[in-house]
């Protein structure tokens, strides 16, 4: 497994692409078009897919469905990006899988350098073992969350039949433009005129609650693909929510009707948002509407079993400690509003680390109102903003006094620690406190690793 990631490593990462789908798509000929063999949906968009993707396959293996599902980028392993029957496959498969592909991949890269073209990314070669792995399993259907974008992404050689549009923001200005038009626009890519097939079908677009730019262009691509829509605030919604322990209850207004007592073990209005956007994309996939309402007890038992690894995760208690993936000033806000609407919390320590291509000013601006005191530290990436140049942005928000640098994220979490079980004026300990860290899925991702938690 090392000797594979190694090898993959010397390959252009995911944050660099070629607005190019030739390499992938010779690979998959060269396979026999494997990503043909199922039906699939496809997720794109800013927020929340990796959470939206999970939802959906759980729901999908709830309705007896056997699923393979793509996500990414990874929290600790990089085996998590290929998942078969709800679990990532394991070390083995995942070289097996590799070693199988690696003569048709090392041929592709030779034929791109000869006309000046660069090698397969490494998130080219990971979506090309992914679909060749779904065929050999079978899976019934894939559920595919998008790398970066939805055009050129590597996956987008697959059909899917249900495109999924979550929220749309700015975020990977460098590639996707710098507003929510162009942006928008590269994600749209993902929905598609349907396949002609003996058995007729459209393509349906399901699309979360979007501004009003970002919306207009993804109606307009359903138009030209001759794409079915349903949105969020139309054909479905949330209809009420309530906090619970653990989680929360929903009454969600899907496609073919309401469906009531859904206990989702997730937090955070947000979650509730990806779940009414899962839930109506598995039923378009089925062709669920007003007539048709699917089997409420599986989509009971569905989300009640679903798990969103690095999304609001408790690590421990006493003092609580929290990891959570937020990336951009999006995700920090609903973290931020989370926090605020269903914890009480009487002191927030946090720590937080942010990849030096991301809008760490904005990130921490989001979370200032809910933490008494942060941490800044790096999270041992090198793609890590610096640490001083992290807590210089800290400073100019939270003021000298409630910033702290560590050099490393077991220091940061050490600190963190013992600033939340300080004792208080009366002596004692204050009753209520908690650690969230974030900043980056890299970020989540290495905590949930030091507090010994398997990939998930």
């Amino acid at each position: 497994m090392a000797l594979v990631e190694a090898e993959l490593d010397t390959r252009w990462p995911e944050t660099k692409i070629e607005p190019s789908l030739t390499r992938i798509a010779t690979l998959m000929d060269l396979l026999g078009s494997p990503q043909q063999s199922y039906p699939a949906i496809h997720i794109a968009g800013t927020n929340g897919k990796t959470s939206v993707t999970r939802m959906i396959d759980a729901l999908l293996t709830a309705l007896h469905r056997r699923t393979g599902r793509i996500t990414s980028p990874h929290l600790q392993l990089a085996t998590e990006r290929i998942s078969i029957d709800n679990a990532p496959i394991t070390p083995a498969r995942y070289v097996e899988t590799y070693r199988e592909l690696q003569p048709f991949i090392e041929m592709i890269d030779a034929q791109s350098a000869e006309v000046g073209g660069p090698k397969m990314s490494k998130f080219e070669v990971l979506t090309g073992m992914a679909y060749a792995a779904f065929a050999e399993a079978p899976v019934d259907v894939a559920v595919v969350e998008t790398g970066l974008g939805g055009t050129w992404d590597a996956t987008n050689v697959i059909d899917g039949q249900v495109a999924v549009i979550t929220p749309i923001g700015l975020d990977h200005t460098d590639y996707l433009g710098t507003d929510l038009t162009s942006i928008a626009g590269e994600k749209a890519g993902i929905i598609k005129r349907a396949p002609e097939s003996l058995i007729p079908r459209d393509t349906v677009a399901v699309i979360a609650e979007q501004d009003p730019e970002a919306m207009e262009v993804l109606l307009r691509r359903a138009v030209e693909v001759d794409a079915a829509v349903a949105r969020e605030g139309g054909e479905f919604r949330v209809l009420a929510r309530q906090i619970a322990i653990g989680g929360q209850q929903l009454e969600l207004q899907g496609l073919g009707g309401v469906y009531d007592e859904i206990f989702l073990p997730l937090h955070g209005e947000h979650q509730a948002r990806n779940a009414v956007l899962a839930l109506a994309a598995v039923e378009a996939f089925f062709g669920a509407g007003a007539d048709r309402q699917l089997d409420i007890e599986a989509i009971r038992a569905g989300f009640a079993s679903v798990t969103s690894p690095g999304r609001l995760e408790r690590m421990r208690s006493a003092p609580t400690i929290f990891i959570d993936a937020a990336h951009n000033p999006a995700g920090a806000q609903a973290l931020a509003s989370t926090l605020t609407a269903e914890f009480d919390f009487r002191k927030l320590v946090g720590v937080v680390s942010v990849l030096a291509d991301k809008d760490a000013d904005g990130i921490l601006t989001a979370l200032e109102p809910v933490l008494d005191e942060i941490v800044v530290t790096a999270n041992g990436s090198p793609r890590a903003m610096d640490v001083d140049l992290l807590a210089d942005l800290a400073v100019q928000r939270f003021g000298d006094e409630r910033v702290i640098t560590a050099p490393t994220l077991p220091d940061a979490l050490e600190t963190a620690i013992a600033i939340a079980e300080e004792v208080g004026e009366s002596g004692e300990m204050v009753s209520g406190a908690g650690v969230v860290v974030t900043g980056s899925v890299v970020t989540a991702g290495a905590t949930r690793a030091l507090f010994g938690k398997d990939p998930a």
